[in-house]
């Protein structure tokens, strides 16, 4: 039996949306990684997909995709989407029971170690710091602001709050992650009088917790997108002199590094951050290397003179 390889896609696409709950934007990265495939390798049925091809799509991915536009082939991560796109892909086909290449024989472009952008307790200080609380806008960045820094949540999470998401009365609520998954997040006490604040000032009803000034002015409907706090966020960072570049996501990894390098488990940080996997989450362990020297210099070799 043929099987036409762009309507197993489009069959595919629609399983991760619907019966894997996966977000739109995770399903249109998906669809630009296969179609790429697709155009590039030429198969069209799955029967047609070999080692061999697929170690061709590869070597031009590596040598010749995007060389006009951006001036050299893809990084090596991107390429590793583009493979766990299609290894995806072999999966749900195998599932079907549609003869194609199997999953496994697709290995990963090995990646160095990946660094992490961060600032220094300095810095954060006068980020947090640089919003101008005599204003309603600044009310409401600084608690844009709090609230990164107390929840590590990511930025699509931060946009999509609503004003009764975020009990006062309490010191956690709960947020929908990737995948549709929910987690308890915590208000630290400098983030909840933050949000109180803002929230006090402002004079409109809608339901969405972060909005435009226009919004708060005009009673105009208008949440804040990723983009939108991206911008606020580089913007204080700007102010606060602070040099480096500096997003949400920086936000996010200050969190997860302040909770270990004061003593948290992996584990528990894993789960604050809402990472599927405890792997995801070891990018931050190299943060207790400067705790690791002071136990050397401390404990080491005491008896020895000289």
């Amino acid at each position: 039996m043929s099987h036409n390889i762009v309507m197993l896609k489009r069959e595919f696409l629609e399983y991760l949306e619907i019966e894997r709950g996966r977000s739109l934007k995770t399903v249109e990265n998906y669809d630009r990684y296969l179609t790429r495939f697709i155009k590039q390798s030429g198969a069209q049925t799955p029967a047609e997909i070999s080692e061999e091809l697929v170690r061709n799509y590869r070597l031009w991915l590596n040598r010749e995709s995007n060389r006009q536009k951006m001036g050299g082939s893809l990084k090596r991560n991107t390429q590793n989407y583009h493979l766990i796109a299609l290894r995806v892909f072999l999966r749900y086909l195998l599932r079907r029971k549609v003869n194609s290449l199997a999953p496994d024989s697709i290995e990963l472009a090995k990646t160095s170690a990946r660094s992490l952008d961060l600032v220094s307790g300095t810095e954060l200080e006068r980020l947090l710091s640089a919003p101008d609380i005599a204003t309603v806008k600044g009310l409401r960045d600084k608690a844009i602001l709090e609230l990164f820094f107390s929840t590590g949540m990511r930025v699509s999470e931060l946009c999509s709050l609503n004003t009764e998401t975020v009990d006062l009365s309490r010191d956690e609520f709960s947020v929908r992650g990737k995948g549709e998954k929910v987690r308890v997040v915590f208000l630290s006490p400098v983030a909840k009088d933050a949000v109180r604040l803002y929230l006090k000032a402002r004079k409109d009803m809608e339901d969405a917790l972060f909005v435009g000034l226009s919004t708060i002015n005009k009673n105009k409907s208008e949440r804040l997108t990723p983009r939108s706090i991206e911008r606020i966020v580089k913007h204080y960072a700007i102010k606060a002199g602070i040099g480096k570049t500096m997003t949400p996501h920086v936000l996010r990894h200050s969190f997860a590094t302040d909770l270990l390098q004061n003593g948290a488990d992996i584990r528990s940080v894993q789960m604050m951050l809402g990472h599927s996997s405890v792997s995801t989450t070891q990018i931050y362990t190299h943060v207790t290397d400067k705790h690791l020297k002071e136990v050397h210099q401390n404990f080491h070799a005491k008896g020895r003179k000289g």
